[in-house]
């Protein structure tokens, strides 16, 4: 029996002909785009989200061209609402599948071995998910608003309404994309956290017309005022649509931004303690 061969050690100068660096954000937002491009999920929900900005948007628009009731001071750039609502169902669906998906599956292991720094796969996910929605709302708000001002006989809108029903449009439908990115990170789970986005999106305003009491005034004021939909309304006008208190123009988007802040900061803490 021939003894084995000895183990011989790499000589000390050896270098390794393969560039070896630290891995960086740079390396994790590619990751996650090939990712979020690759599954299904994401062609589906935001096709339906195309298709409901579109379909409803023009729809709504017809509807009033053919109408002859009065437009008066109110710019055909509000009919935008009637689309992004249904297509804010999309977006909560891929903002959660895009964390939650990888629990389910396993995934998650596999993408904090390859990246430990979870704070960089959340931050890279967050990146990635708000650029690729916000991108292509804007662009469908924006055809969308075109072809509503050009089909309905309305005031003209202004340079700002232009850019709330647009750009506004676009980034709150990603912030709330966001928001449900980072609850499906808290919850783990995709139904779950689904469920509770779809509840946060229509329970207060649901809620809210179902208080007759007038004990309960102040409250269904409240909902009223600060619910998802409310708030989208705003964004395409200059006055709150409940109450002259509540915000409108632009408060909706800094409300969301904020919302979405603490819910994100919360997503983080509990990412770097839980075990996958």
């Amino acid at each position: 029996m021939t003894a084995p061969a000895p183990y011989h050690h790499a000589p000390q100068g050896y270098v390794s002909p393969i560039p070896v660096r630290r891995a960086h954000l740079g390396d994790a937002l590619a990751s996650e785009w090939t990712k979020i491009r690759s599954v299904r999920s994401t062609m589906w929900t935001l096709g339906v989200t195309i298709l409901l900005m579109v379909g409803i948007g023009l729809g709504v628009a017809a509807i009033a061209a053919a109408s002859e009731a009065p437009m008066g001071d109110e710019a055909a750039l509000g009919f935008g609402f009637f689309g992004m609502l249904p297509a804010s169902i999309c977006v909560i669906t891929l903002g959660v599948l895009t964390i939650s998906s990888e629990y389910g599956t396993g995934m998650i292991r596999t993408t904090l071995t390859a990246c430990p720094s979870r704070a960089r796969v959340l931050t890279a996910k967050a990146v990635v998910f708000f650029l690729l929605v916000f991108s292509l709302t804007t662009v469908i708000a924006a055809l969308v608003a075109v072809a509503q001002v050009s089909i309905v006989d309305a005031a003209e809108p202004t340079a700002m309404e232009w850019l709330r029903a647009t750009i506004g449009a676009g980034a709150y439908l990603a912030l709330l994309g966001l928001l449900s990115m980072a609850v499906g990170t808290l919850v783990r789970h995709s139904a779950g956290a689904i469920t509770v986005m779809i509840g946060v999106l229509l329970l207060p305003l649901v809620a809210a017309m179902f208080m007759f009491s007038e004990s309960l005034r102040s409250v269904q004021q409240f909902l009223l005022t600060y619910s998802i939909p409310s708030q989208m309304i705003s964004l395409y006008s200059d006055a709150a649509p409940f109450g002259e208190d509540g915000p409108a123009g632009w408060e909706p988007l800094l409300i969301m931004f904020a919302c979405t802040a603490v819910v994100f900061a919360g997503a983080f803490a509990l990412l770097n303690k839980r075990d996958v």
